[in-house]
């Protein structure tokens, strides 16, 4: 590998995964929503808010309809 690359002439281009992109929102959940999410994320050794977002994308996989 060289020490110094020059990236003078390299052209841009858009990024191919832009739309697999997240967006940052902020939702108002419980505190027992949070805690149920961050002591299950501590047993996999992940954050509660990428468990928050596994979750909700097997939601939208399975096509999982709400139940009050």
């Amino acid at each position: 590998m060289k020490p110094e690359y020059d990236l003078t002439k390299m052209k841009s281009c858009p990024n191919p995964y832009a739309k697999k992109l997240k967006q940052q929102v902020n939702l108002p959940l419980e505190i027992e929503v949070i805690e149920y999410f961050e002591k299950k994320a501590q047993e996999k050794g992940i954050s509660y808010q990428q468990l928050i977002n596994l979750y909700l994308q097997d939601c939208v996989k399975s096509k999982r309809e709400i139940s009050f």
